[in-house]
Protein backbone atom coordinates (compact mmCIF):
# COMPACT_ATOMS: atom_id res chain seq x y z
CA UNK A 1 0.00 0.00 0.00
CA UNK A 2 1.42 3.36 -1.03
CA UNK A 3 0.73 6.14 1.48
CA UNK A 4 1.55 8.75 -1.18
CA UNK A 5 2.41 11.73 1.03
CA UNK A 6 4.58 13.34 -1.62
CA UNK A 7 4.09 17.10 -1.69
CA UNK A 8 1.71 17.14 1.30
CA UNK A 9 2.34 20.13 3.57
CA UNK A 10 2.69 18.81 7.12
CA UNK A 11 2.96 21.08 10.16
CA UNK A 12 4.61 19.44 13.19
CA UNK A 13 4.88 21.16 16.59
CA UNK A 14 7.64 20.30 19.05
CA UNK A 15 9.70 19.12 16.07
CA UNK A 16 13.23 20.00 17.20
CA UNK A 17 13.95 16.88 19.24
CA UNK A 18 12.67 13.56 20.56
CA UNK A 19 9.57 11.97 19.08
CA UNK A 20 8.71 15.22 17.30
CA UNK A 21 12.01 15.19 15.43
CA UNK A 22 11.46 11.59 14.34
CA UNK A 23 7.94 12.49 13.18
CA UNK A 24 9.28 15.39 11.10
CA UNK A 25 12.09 13.30 9.61
CA UNK A 26 9.74 10.41 8.78
CA UNK A 27 7.25 12.64 6.96
CA UNK A 28 10.12 14.19 5.01
CA UNK A 29 11.37 10.71 4.08
CA UNK A 30 7.87 10.02 2.70
CA UNK A 31 8.20 13.05 0.44
CA UNK A 32 6.11 15.49 2.47
CA UNK A 33 7.00 19.16 2.92
CA UNK A 34 7.41 19.59 6.68
CA UNK A 35 6.94 22.93 8.43
CA UNK A 36 8.72 22.27 11.74
CA UNK A 37 7.71 24.35 14.77
CA UNK A 38 9.52 24.58 18.08
CA UNK A 39 10.94 27.00 20.64
CA UNK A 40 14.44 25.52 20.26
CA UNK A 41 15.71 27.60 17.37
CA UNK A 42 19.20 26.00 17.35
CA UNK A 43 18.10 22.38 16.82
CA UNK A 44 15.21 23.51 14.65
CA UNK A 45 17.60 24.96 12.08
CA UNK A 46 18.70 21.44 11.16
CA UNK A 47 15.29 20.87 9.58
CA UNK A 48 14.31 21.97 6.08
CA UNK A 49 11.55 24.45 6.92
CA UNK A 50 11.99 25.72 10.52
CA UNK A 51 9.56 28.08 12.23
CA UNK A 52 10.23 29.28 15.78
CA UNK A 53 6.88 29.42 17.57
CA UNK A 54 5.55 29.24 21.12
CA UNK A 55 2.27 27.31 21.06
CA UNK A 56 1.20 29.03 24.28
CA UNK A 57 1.23 32.41 22.48
CA UNK A 58 -1.96 32.94 20.46
CA UNK A 59 -0.53 35.81 18.39
CA UNK A 60 2.59 33.81 17.54
CA UNK A 61 0.55 30.77 16.52
CA UNK A 62 -1.76 32.83 14.29
CA UNK A 63 1.16 34.62 12.64
CA UNK A 64 3.15 31.42 12.09
CA UNK A 65 0.24 29.51 10.54
CA UNK A 66 -0.46 32.47 8.23
CA UNK A 67 3.20 32.53 7.20
CA UNK A 68 3.20 28.80 6.47
CA UNK A 69 0.08 29.16 4.32
CA UNK A 70 1.72 32.03 2.43
CA UNK A 71 4.88 30.02 1.84
CA UNK A 72 3.29 26.74 0.76
CA UNK A 73 -0.25 27.68 -0.25
CA UNK A 74 -1.94 25.08 1.93
CA UNK A 75 -1.67 22.94 5.08
CA UNK A 76 -2.66 19.32 4.59
CA UNK A 77 -1.70 17.84 7.96
CA UNK A 78 -1.33 19.26 11.48
CA UNK A 79 0.53 17.14 14.04
CA UNK A 80 0.22 18.59 17.55
CA UNK A 81 3.19 16.91 19.18
CA UNK A 82 4.42 19.69 21.50
CA UNK A 83 3.86 18.98 25.18
CA UNK A 84 5.38 18.98 28.66
CA UNK A 85 5.23 16.70 31.67
CA UNK A 86 4.14 17.75 35.16
CA UNK A 87 4.79 15.48 38.13
CA UNK A 88 3.37 15.96 41.62
CA UNK A 89 0.81 14.68 44.08
CA UNK A 90 -2.47 16.61 44.06
CA UNK A 91 -1.72 18.22 47.44
CA UNK A 92 1.82 19.17 46.41
CA UNK A 93 1.76 20.31 42.79
CA UNK A 94 1.88 24.07 42.37
CA UNK A 95 -0.80 26.11 40.66
CA UNK A 96 1.82 27.43 38.25
CA UNK A 97 2.92 23.95 37.13
CA UNK A 98 -0.70 22.79 36.78
CA UNK A 99 -1.57 25.85 34.70
CA UNK A 100 1.56 25.55 32.55
CA UNK A 101 0.80 21.89 31.80
CA UNK A 102 -2.67 22.77 30.54
CA UNK A 103 -1.40 25.90 28.76
CA UNK A 104 0.93 23.80 26.59
CA UNK A 105 -0.71 20.38 26.37
CA UNK A 106 -4.30 21.53 25.85
CA UNK A 107 -4.05 25.22 25.05
CA UNK A 108 -1.34 24.61 22.48
CA UNK A 109 -3.49 22.05 20.68
CA UNK A 110 -6.48 24.39 20.83
CA UNK A 111 -4.55 27.36 19.42
CA UNK A 112 -2.98 25.38 16.59
CA UNK A 113 -6.29 23.78 15.60
CA UNK A 114 -8.07 27.13 15.76
CA UNK A 115 -5.50 28.68 13.44
CA UNK A 116 -5.28 25.76 10.99
CA UNK A 117 -8.99 24.88 10.73
CA UNK A 118 -9.91 27.84 8.44
CA UNK A 119 -7.07 26.90 6.07
CA UNK A 120 -8.26 23.30 5.86
CA UNK A 121 -11.88 24.40 5.46
CA UNK A 122 -10.93 26.52 2.45
CA UNK A 123 -9.18 23.50 0.96
CA UNK A 124 -12.05 21.14 1.71
CA UNK A 125 -9.66 18.60 3.25
CA UNK A 126 -7.17 18.05 6.04
CA UNK A 127 -5.81 15.81 8.77
CA UNK A 128 -5.40 16.83 12.41
CA UNK A 129 -3.42 14.42 14.61
CA UNK A 130 -3.03 15.20 18.32
CA UNK A 131 -0.63 13.72 20.87
CA UNK A 132 -2.48 12.26 23.83
CA UNK A 133 -0.82 9.69 26.09
CA UNK A 134 -1.41 6.31 27.66
CA UNK A 135 -1.95 8.43 30.80
CA UNK A 136 -5.24 9.55 29.22
CA UNK A 137 -6.38 5.91 29.35
CA UNK A 138 -4.90 4.82 32.69
CA UNK A 139 -3.14 7.52 34.75
CA UNK A 140 -0.25 7.06 37.14
CA UNK A 141 0.15 8.24 40.71
CA UNK A 142 1.47 11.84 40.78
CA UNK A 143 0.32 12.46 37.19
CA UNK A 144 -2.91 14.39 37.88
CA UNK A 145 -1.99 17.44 35.78
CA UNK A 146 -0.45 15.52 32.90
CA UNK A 147 -3.11 12.81 32.75
CA UNK A 148 -5.96 15.31 32.99
CA UNK A 149 -4.43 17.46 30.24
CA UNK A 150 -4.02 14.49 27.90
CA UNK A 151 -7.57 13.28 28.61
CA UNK A 152 -8.73 16.77 27.65
CA UNK A 153 -6.85 16.44 24.34
CA UNK A 154 -8.76 13.23 23.58
CA UNK A 155 -12.14 14.91 24.11
CA UNK A 156 -11.07 18.03 22.21
CA UNK A 157 -10.07 15.80 19.29
CA UNK A 158 -13.48 14.12 19.25
CA UNK A 159 -15.21 17.49 19.15
CA UNK A 160 -12.94 18.53 16.27
CA UNK A 161 -13.87 15.36 14.39
CA UNK A 162 -17.53 16.26 14.66
CA UNK A 163 -17.20 19.95 13.86
CA UNK A 164 -14.81 19.58 10.92
CA UNK A 165 -16.22 16.48 9.27
CA UNK A 166 -18.37 18.45 6.77
CA UNK A 167 -15.13 19.81 5.22
CA UNK A 168 -13.54 16.35 4.83
CA UNK A 169 -11.18 17.05 7.74
CA UNK A 170 -10.39 14.16 10.06
CA UNK A 171 -9.15 14.52 13.65
CA UNK A 172 -7.55 11.71 15.63
CA UNK A 173 -5.38 11.38 18.71
CA UNK A 174 -2.71 8.86 19.61
CA UNK A 175 -1.51 7.48 22.94
CA UNK A 176 2.18 6.58 23.07
CA UNK A 177 3.14 4.28 25.91
CA UNK A 178 6.56 2.93 26.79
CA UNK A 179 8.81 5.00 24.53
CA UNK A 180 11.95 6.24 26.32
CA UNK A 181 12.32 10.01 26.06
CA UNK A 182 14.06 12.78 27.97
CA UNK A 183 10.70 13.54 29.60
CA UNK A 184 9.99 10.09 31.09
CA UNK A 185 13.57 8.90 31.71
CA UNK A 186 12.71 5.21 31.20
CA UNK A 187 16.11 4.39 29.73
CA UNK A 188 17.92 5.90 32.74
CA UNK A 189 16.07 3.77 35.32
CA UNK A 190 17.87 0.86 37.01
CA UNK A 191 17.33 -2.58 35.52
CA UNK A 192 14.82 -3.71 38.16
CA UNK A 193 12.64 -0.65 37.58
CA UNK A 194 12.84 -1.11 33.81
CA UNK A 195 11.92 -4.78 34.17
CA UNK A 196 8.84 -3.96 36.26
CA UNK A 197 7.64 -1.56 33.58
CA UNK A 198 8.35 -3.95 30.73
CA UNK A 199 6.33 -6.61 32.56
CA UNK A 200 3.21 -4.52 31.88
CA UNK A 201 3.63 -4.81 28.10
CA UNK A 202 2.16 -7.47 25.82
CA UNK A 203 5.13 -6.78 23.52
CA UNK A 204 7.85 -6.81 26.16
CA UNK A 205 10.19 -4.19 24.73
CA UNK A 206 10.52 -0.45 24.74
CA UNK A 207 8.77 1.31 21.91
CA UNK A 208 10.59 3.53 19.43
CA UNK A 209 9.75 7.00 18.19
CA UNK A 210 9.48 5.48 14.73
CA UNK A 211 6.52 3.36 15.93
CA UNK A 212 4.62 6.61 16.51
CA UNK A 213 5.85 8.34 13.36
CA UNK A 214 4.81 5.48 11.10
CA UNK A 215 1.30 5.46 12.59
CA UNK A 216 1.00 9.20 11.98
CA UNK A 217 2.04 8.83 8.35
CA UNK A 218 -0.77 6.33 7.92
CA UNK A 219 -3.31 8.60 9.65
CA UNK A 220 -2.19 11.48 7.41
CA UNK A 221 -2.71 9.45 4.24
CA UNK A 222 -5.77 8.84 2.07
CA UNK A 223 -5.75 5.25 3.35
CA UNK A 224 -7.04 6.56 6.71
CA UNK A 225 -9.73 8.79 5.21
CA UNK A 226 -12.55 7.03 7.06
CA UNK A 227 -10.92 7.15 10.51
CA UNK A 228 -11.83 10.14 12.65
CA UNK A 229 -12.49 10.85 16.32
CA UNK A 230 -10.32 7.88 17.32
CA UNK A 231 -7.77 7.49 20.10
CA UNK A 232 -5.15 5.02 18.90
CA UNK A 233 -3.04 3.23 21.52
CA UNK A 234 0.66 2.93 20.56
CA UNK A 235 1.90 1.25 23.72
CA UNK A 236 2.88 -2.30 22.84
CA UNK A 237 -0.29 -3.57 24.46
CA UNK A 238 0.38 -1.99 27.85
CA UNK A 239 -2.13 -3.53 30.26
CA UNK A 240 -4.11 -5.03 27.35
CA UNK A 241 -4.42 -8.05 29.62
CA UNK A 242 -3.87 -8.52 33.32
CA UNK A 243 -0.23 -9.45 34.09
CA UNK A 244 0.97 -9.97 30.49
CA UNK A 245 4.34 -11.11 31.89
CA UNK A 246 2.75 -14.51 32.55
CA UNK A 247 2.77 -15.21 28.83
CA UNK A 248 6.53 -14.70 28.75
CA UNK A 249 6.94 -17.00 31.77
CA UNK A 250 4.92 -19.68 29.97
CA UNK A 251 6.91 -19.19 26.78
CA UNK A 252 10.18 -19.78 28.67
CA UNK A 253 8.95 -22.97 30.37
Amino acid sequence: MELDLKGKVVLVTGAARGIGRTIADTFEAEGAVVAALDLDSAQLQELSHPFVCDVSDSAAVTATVAEIERWFGRIDVLVNNAGINAVGAIDEISDDLWDRCFEINVGGVFRMCKAVAPVMKRQGSGRIINAASFAAIIPSVESAAYAASKAAVVQLTRVLAGELGPWNITANSYAPGMIPTSINGFAEMDQDAQSRLLDTLSLRRWGAASDVAELLCFLASDAAGYITGALIDVSGGKLATQIPARAYERARS
